[in-house]
């Protein structure tokens, strides 16, 4: 069984299902990433695996235990982390007053974890005065991963954390999200950037209209003649 997984989900928003029969899973020490078309489910995918919307078919699993039945923030609680796409951090704070935010479920010292993510993100280091509304797009991504790891989780979840940024921001995260990995820390991504991702996956999923449509590793993927044609451009 993998350290996390989403086994066999079907739900979606109120009546209308858009995930069907879709299971995700990763590894601790793992890159999953989650890509396919527009409108494919793969961020409903991740939220599903969040708690955030409801499946009446399936269960989420961590570590072995049965998570279905537990609110976002218990999820938290057990080792989650969630890094949404957009409205990530908070703006009026500085670069330090949203770290400590990330911490609030904390009731020991974080300050050692606050050092360890300056030195994931020297920049945030050198900017932890300043307002996280005057960043930009790439830094504020760093802040709201950064913020996620003061959780100290188990797994961290990032829905398109590439979005709006450069290509040279987009290559700097990537080369992040792999140091993060390398913590033991699991990391589920959904990425529209699917070709990048895929090359620093260990696993990918391509979804299709809420279902696994091929499930392998990132290379495998890349090498797949029908992937790169469908989905990645030839």
């Amino acid at each position: 069984m993998s350290f996390l997984s989403g086994e066999n989900m079907t739900g979606g928003y109120g009546a209308a299902d858009i995930l069907h029969d879709c299971t995700i899973a990763v590894e601790k020490g793992e890159i999953a990433v989650i890509v396919g078309p527009n409108g494919a489910g793969k961020s409903t995918a991740m939220k599903a695996v969040f708690g955030m919307l409801s499946i009446h078919t399936g269960r989420v699993v961590l570590d072995g235990t049965d998570i279905s039945g537990l609110s976002p923030q218990d999820r938290v609680k057990a080792g989650m982390g969630f890094v949404p796409q957009t409205n990530n951090v908070f703006t009026s704070l500085t670069v330090q007053e949203n770290l400590e935010m990330g911490a609030y479920i904390r009731t020991d010292d974080f300050s050692e974890t606050m050092e360890r993510v300056f030195e994931l993100f020297p920049i945030l280091k050198e900017k932890r005065n300043q307002q996280a509304g005057e960043l930009s797009g790439g830094q504020r991504q760093q802040v709201a991963v950064g913020r996620a790891l003061m959780t100290q989780p188990k797994v961290l979840m990032l829905d398109e954390p590439t979005a709006g940024v450069s290509p040279i921001v987009m290559d700097e995260l990537f080369d992040n999200i792999i140091e993060v990995a390398k913590t033991g820390i699991a990391i589920l991504m959904v990425e529209q950037n699917a070709r990048q991702a895929l090359n620093i996956a260990d696993k990918g999923y391509v979804l299709v209209q809420g279902r696994n449509r091929f499930t392998d590793t990132g290379e495998a993927l890349l090498a797949n003649p029908e992937v790169r044609k469908s989905f990645l451009g030839g």
